[in-house]
């Protein structure tokens, strides 16, 4: 089956398309499932206003938004709702008051800053030293046994900004992949910067490095397009190269995520 469940919204400021734009494009791409992840809001306890999620007021408009889709477009495909939360241990209360307040499916765990936001810059671009890996590794550990995420989205983000794959990555990647796979946390194989690494001639994630370590720790891996323009899912050949890559890499693959129960 394909699938796709994580896909943003124009209201993270950071992505093109409406949120029916993203709905035909997923049937046009030949998708039998899409989820709606688009980056959480959180309530701040101090001033700061984020530049890539939505506000905690726009929340009910989001949700409903994908529930009149659901609707409209049920006897075509299968629409989820989620967010793509990270881990701020002060502020997981919230969320999961929001999380049973309007029944979401599921949540991902973006694992882009160190506790908040607020004073800890994005790992995908200031991972450049062995003391920001440790806090990638540390904050990505913590969020699984948190029990709250149905998988680890991008885990391999830290090579967006580290310059290579050296001992340091591999003892990283090495204890995040031994916890999803004791926790059975699939870990996202994301493809949505595959394009660009491949028009600038990079390597960053999917790295291949990293996901060697994850078969040989016997992970799970999930597909995910990380689509930040609806015209994403109608690009097949990304999708098609990942099943190949994963089947070469003898990893486990699922295609479904759902909450887990608590």
């Amino acid at each position: 089956m394909k699938t796709n469940y994580h896909t943003h919204t124009t209201l993270c400021m950071h992505a093109t398309g409406s949120d029916e734009d993203y709905v035909r494009s997923a049937i046009k791409g030949g998708f039998q499932v899409l989820g709606f992840s688009d980056h959480t809001p959180w309530k701040y306890r101090t001033h700061y206003v984020a530049d890539m999620r939505m506000l905690p007021e726009e929340l009910p408009d989001y949700v409903n938004s994908i529930q009149v889709l659901r609707e409209k477009y049920h006897e075509q495909i299968d629409i989820k709702i989620g967010l793509e939360c990270e881990y701020f241990p002060d502020y997981i209360p919230w969320l999961k008051e929001q999380i049973k307040k309007y029944q979401l499916d599921y949540i991902i765990f973006g694992n882009h800053h160190y506790h908040t936001d607020e004073k800890f810059p994005y790992f995908g671009h200031h991972t450049n030293n062995r003391d920001m890996l440790d806090l990638y590794e540390e904050s990505a550990i913590e969020g699984m046994e948190s029990g709250l995420y149905c998988c680890l989205a991008h885990p391999d983000l830290f090579m967006r900004s580290y310059l290579r794959f050296d001992h340091h990555c591999t003892s990283v990647s090495r204890h995040i992949c031994r916890a999803a796979a004791r926790l059975n946390i699939p870990l996202e194989y994301n493809i949505g910067y595959v394009a660009y690494n491949e028009a600038h001639g990079i390597t960053t994630y999917p790295c291949p490095e990293f996901w060697h370590i994850a078969a040989n720790e016997g992970c799970t891996a999930i597909i995910g397009m990380d689509a930040h323009c609806n015209l994403d899912l109608e690009i097949p050949v990304y999708y098609a190269r990942a099943i190949k890559e994963l089947e070469t890499l003898k990893i486990k693959r699922t295609d479904k995520l759902m909450m887990k129960k608590r």
